[in-house]
């Protein structure tokens, strides 16, 4: 198994209770998406460790113990919500199963891989956080353009695993989106153009002191930023150094 850097999957830190479930109730939180073993101090293959735990020996009993006593209401399957859902499946999978491309859904992901570690990795810069900023959705339209289901009986498989990687792009093009945003190193987000002379991270607290959140708006739109100013009342930020 190779393991390396990957900014810990985006360092997230929702706050969960022992059966990792948030604030919201019937939401979950697993791995490196909640706070719960090792808050903002993530080292080497902890991050590993962490999603290994919650998905193996946590959430398993857990949610089960959630579903078995929630009264859930029932829905119909002709409601609103319900017909779009499957719609929006049946549209992409029907879109997927028509196109005749000639490149696989494999080739993609690892080009996408490849994009995102080379520039949007541990360490990055504004010149190419911003060039490859639109470079997901466009490639996630050419993804959707010339995929090409090339055998029957994959015809389940391939689509399925299209869809994924069509999120990936997503998610990708939202990181270097937030990447070129933050004029600041800080963390696991490291901008070479803002470094101290002795090359530690340059943070930027008059600017960047705030928890935030992107609200996706659209397939084809901007998301929005969202933030939520913090405060520190007994232990202050500091500028991070290795000596």
């Amino acid at each position: 198994m190779r393991i390396y850097p990957a900014i810990h999957y985006t360092m997230g830190g929702l706050w969960v209770d022992y059966n990792l479930e948030t604030t919201i109730p019937g939401l979950f939180a697993l791995g490196e998406a909640n706070f719960s073993d090792h808050g903002a101090n993530r080292l080497g293959a902890s991050a590993l460790m962490q999603g290994l735990s919650d998905g193996y020996f946590v959430i398993p009993y857990t949610i089960g113990n959630y579903l078995a006593q929630a009264k859930l209401g029932k829905v119909a399957n002709d409601a609103p919500e319900v017909q779009e859902a499957e719609q929006s499946v049946e549209n992409l999978t029907n879109r997927l199963l028509s196109i005749k491309g000639h490149r696989t859904v494999d080739s993609f992901h690892r080009e996408l891989g490849k994009i995102m570690w080379d520039e949007c990795g541990m360490s990055r810069k504004a010149q190419g956080s911003t060039r490859q900023s639109a470079h997901p959705r466009i490639e996630r339209r050419v993804l959707e353009q010339r995929h090409r289901a090339r055998r029957r009986r994959r015809a389940q498989s391939i689509p399925r695993k299209a869809g994924r990687v069509a999120d990936f792009f997503e998610l990708g093009e939202l990181m270097c989106r937030d990447a070129e945003h933050r004029n600041e190193s800080c963390g696991g987000h490291f901008r070479e153009e803002y470094q101290t002379d002795e090359g530690e991270a340059k943070r930027d607290d008059d600017d960047f002191q705030y928890a935030a959140a992107w609200e996706w708006t659209g397939g084809n739109n901007t998301p929005v930023l969202h933030k939520e100013p913090l405060q520190f009342d007994y232990v202050h930020p500091s500028q991070r150094s290795y000596k």
